[in-house]
């Protein structure tokens, strides 16, 4: 079992701690609902050192990482991150990633850590003939993140250098800082909530240094840490993917409403430049091959038809959708989903969600019951409890 360089800090401040993915990592403190409703309205430390970095360097990262991953990895700018995904040749997905820019020739991928170990075995075997290092550095890097309205403020006033680069970051961009005490950071205006946030990626040693800073600076402002329970109902709120739950080997990036993030070309249905970097593309360069194309195109097509003709939809065909549900008990991963008495999908991710006040879940199922406002059940324990089909996600933040 690994432990986190804040592992003493979580006990000392009386955290429940389970094993996850290897790790052993703080599930609560003071409890789910609080913490939750800290980060939408406050603000909530969490942290995510559990998570792999992997770091890509040599002449031909760019180019690699091109070929490895879905994404037009070498579209990006210094400064930026882009989320992104590793998927398998027949188009599975082994893991989504965030890689970010250091340099021309230098570049982070960050890995769950579920997956740390069979990402770097692919980018490794993937660029094993490229000009290229790729190096595990998840032990020597610490990931903390500060996320809610008042993360801002909060990670901008811990800065003795660079405060002002942090309000000026751009979502998916990512600056240095100087914290008080002289601890260098990489600030990443990047998240998992929902909210606004900044993850910081410190060496391992500065950890406690950094954990400490945030809940001073933090505190009077209300700042609580936060656990994997609240992560897991604020990401479920705002609609993001869980590995292992909507996104594993057995689906694709289409299926779970993603396939925005699978780079094909220029003109290609499934390219969506983003905001940064999008002058680094020559809009008559064809994008490359890369690991799991061909099949993601005819993916990305079968999706497509199935979800014009969800009547003529073949029966193992899928779309990601949102339940909600008026009553009290929530639906759980791996219930199935109804309707009347068939079986027509199955529920990938569910719980009360603290700020709708009801049950919420994602699900997969078939095209022909994902239209938003379609009656369905959940067999909860051999209860039919009757939801409805929502657009995804449930919450967003304001403006």
């Amino acid at each position: 079992m690994t432990l986190s360089p804040l592992h003493d800090e979580h006990r000392a401040l009386g955290a429940t701690m389970v094993d996850f993915a290897g790790w052993q990592m703080p599930v609560r403190y003071a409890g789910d609902v609080a913490e939750h409703q800290a980060v939408r309205h406050a603000a909530g430390l969490f942290d995510i050192s559990h998570m792999g970095e992997i770091a890509v360097r040599g002449a031909d990262a760019a180019a690699g990482l091109d070929a490895a991953l879905v994404s037009a990895v070498s579209r990006m700018g210094i400064g930026t991150a882009k989320y992104t995904m590793m998927c398998t040749p027949d188009g599975g997905v082994i893991d989504d990633l965030i890689v970010y820019r250091r340099d021309w020739d230098h570049f982070v991928v960050v890995a769950n850590a579920a997956n740390t170990t069979a990402v770097l075995a692919e980018l490794r075997a993937r660029l094993a003939a490229r000009a290229v290092s790729v190096q595990d550095e998840s032990a020597q890097v610490a990931l903390l993140a500060v996320q809610g309205p008042q993360a801002e403020d909060i990670v901008a006033r811990m800065c003795s250098r660079g405060g002002e680069d942090v309000r000026a970051l751009r979502t998916y961009t990512w600056t240095v800082v100087v914290l008080e005490g002289d601890v260098h950071a990489m600030c990443a205006r990047t998240g998992y909530t929902g909210e606004d946030g900044f993850e910081l990626f410190v060496n391992a040693e500065d950890a406690v240094e950094v954990w400490r800073l945030a809940l001073a600076v933090g505190g009077p402002v209300g700042l609580v840490p936060c656990g994997l329970s609240a992560r897991d109902t604020l990401r479920l709120e705002a609609g993001m993917p869980l590995y292992g739950q909507e996104l594993d080997r057995h689906h694709t990036p289409a299926q779970a409403g993603l396939g925005r993030v699978v780079h094909l070309g220029p003109g290609s249905s499934l390219e969506r430049p983003g905001p940064t970097g999008a002058a680094l593309w020559s809009e008559a360069r064809e994008r490359g091959d890369f690991v799991g194309r061909e099949a993601l195109t005819a993916a990305l097509a079968a999706h497509e038809a199935a979800v014009a003709s969800p009547a003529d939809a073949p029966a193992d065909a899928v779309v990601l959708v949102g339940l909600t549900g008026e009553g009290r008990r929530a639906a759980r991963p791996g219930y199935d989903v109804l309707q009347g008495g068939r079986r027509v999908g199955v529920v990938t991710s569910g719980a009360p969600s603290p700020t709708l006040g009801k049950p919420v879940a994602m699900a997969y199922v078939h095209p022909s019951v994902a239209a938003a406002g379609t009656p369905v059940e959940v067999d909860v324990r051999g209860r039919a409890e009757p939801m409805v089909v929502c657009a995804l996600p449930f919450y967003r933040r304001p403006r």
